[in-house]
C-alpha cells in the first residue's frame, strides 16, 4: 500500500483519492492518461481501462454512451494543471528544456508525456503552453529480467560482449530488457562457472528512459560502471561518449535513421561494443528498413534478441547469431 500511495503522489488531490482505492497491483500499473474533459484512462497489465468516480476499473465500451461517460472520472484543467505542478514539484520553470521535447522525468523516474497548444519561435518548439494532455509512464525496474539472455551475449572464449540487437513492438519490454542487460553488463556476473567480467557501460538516455534520470541522477539501478548522457540526441551522444568517458559497451535505444546507423559504425570502429534497440517484430521486418538491410549483410551484429508479447511483455520469441541463425532451437 505505501508503494501505492508513493506511486500516486505526483497527481492531483482529487485523482489521489480516486487512485488509491484501486484494487490493483502497483508493477502492474503501465500507463496514466489524462485529457481535458475526457475520461481517465489506465494501461494496466497490459490492457486499458477507464476508472469511475468511484475508484474501480472498467473496461472501455467499444461504442460509448452517454450512460458510459458519466460513470467516469473526468479531467478538469485543475485536475490536470495541478498534477503536472505536483508532478515537478512546483517548479515548473525548471523542466524547460524538457518540455520542448514533449516529456518531463520526474522523481521516481516516471516520464510523462505532455501534448497542447506548441509556440514556436524562429521555426523551433519555445514550449507547450497550455498543457492539456498527459500521459504518465510509470517507471517499473524489473531486475533478473535479462537473466536467461546473458549467457548468449557474450563471447565463450574471449568472454567479450557481443553487438547485440534488440527487436521489438511497442510496448513488449525492450527498453525494461536493455536496462537490465546495462546493468548486469556493467556489474557483472556469472554463468554457470563462467564468470563474467564488469565493464564500463556509456548510455545515451535521449529520453531518461533507461536510467530515468531526475535531475541527472539515475532513479533506476543501471551498474556501478555506467555512466549516462540523459536528455541527448543518440548519434551526437554515442560519439561524445567515445572521446570523452572511454567505454566498452555503448547502450542505445530505438535507433533508426541514418545518423544512428553511421554513429553506431564509428562507436564499432572504435572498438566499442554495442547494444541497441529497434521497433520491428523480426528480422525480415527490419531487413526492410532503410540502412539495416547493410547491417544484417555486413552481420555487423553478432546476437539479435528478437522480443514478443505472446506471453506478456518482455517475451523472448529467439535468440540469432550475426547469421539469423536460431541459438534457441532444440
Amino acid at each position: 500500500m505505501e508503494n501505492k500511495d508513493r506511486l500516486f503522489q505526483i497527481f492531483s488531490k482529487k485523482l489521489r483519492g480516486v487512485l488509491g482505492t484501486l484494487d490493483v497491483e502497483p508493477e502492474g500499473l503501465e500507463e496514466i492518461r489524462m485529457r481535458i474533459g475526457a475520461p481517465l484512462f489506465i494501461i494496466y497489465k497490459n490492457r486499458e481501462y477507464t476508472v469511475t468516480a468511484e475508484g474501480t476499473l472498467k473496461e472501455p465500451p467499444g461504442i460509448w454512451k452517454k450512460d458510459d461517460k458519466e460513470k467516469c472520472c473526468h479531467i478538469t484543467r485543475e485536475d490536470l494543471e495541478e498534477t503536472l505542478q505536483c508532478a515537478v514539484r512546483y517548479s515548473l520553470y525548471a523542466y524547460e528544456e524538457e518540455l520542448k521535447q514533449g516529456f518531463i522525468t520526474v522523481a521516481g523516474g516516471h516520464r510523462i508525456g505532455v501534448a497542447g497548444r506548441v509556440i514556436l519561435d524562429k521555426g523551433t518548439v519555445k514550449t507547450i503552453q497550455p498543457v492539456t494532455f498527459l500521459n504518465i509512464r510509470l517507471s517499473h525496474q524489473v531486475r533478473g529480467c535479462a537473466d536467461k539472455i546473458m549467457p548468449y551475449l557474450y563471447d565463450d572464449k574471449t568472454g567479450e560482449f557481443l553487438h547485440t540487437l534488440i527487436i521489438s513492438p511497442p510496448r513488449c519490454g525492450k527498453t525494461t530488457l536493455l536496462r537490465d542487460i546495462v546493468r548486469q553488463a556493467s556489474d557483472g556476473g556469472s554463468s554457470g562457472k563462467r564468470v563474467r567480467a564488469g565493464k564500463t557501460v556509456g548510455v545515451v538516455d535521449e529520453r531518461s528512459e533507461i536510467g530515468a534520470c531526475f535531475q541527472g541522477i539515475p532513479q533506476n539501478d543501471v551498474g556501478l560502471r555506467t555512466d549516462i548522457l540523459d536528455c541527448c540526441p543518440k548519434a551526437a551522444g554515442m560519439m561524445m561518449l567515445i572521446r570523452s568517458m572511454a567505454p566498452d559497451v555503448v547502450a542505445v535505444d530505438e535507433i533508426g535513421g541514418d545518423p544512428d546507423l553511421e554513429a553506431l559504425r564509428c562507436v564499432m570502429n572504435c572498438g566499442c561494443r554495442i547494444l541497441a534497440t529497434v521497433h520491428g517484430t523480426s528480422m525480415e521486418d527490419i531487413r526492410n528498413k532503410p540502412g539495416f538491410c547493410r547491417f544484417l549483410e555486413e552481420d555487423i551484429f553478432e546476437r539479435y534478441v528478437i522480443l514478443g508479447n505472446k506471453a506478456g511483455p518482455g517475451t523472448v520469441l529467439d535468440i540469432c547469431d550475426g547469421r539469423g541463425r536460431s541459438l534457441l532451437c532444440g
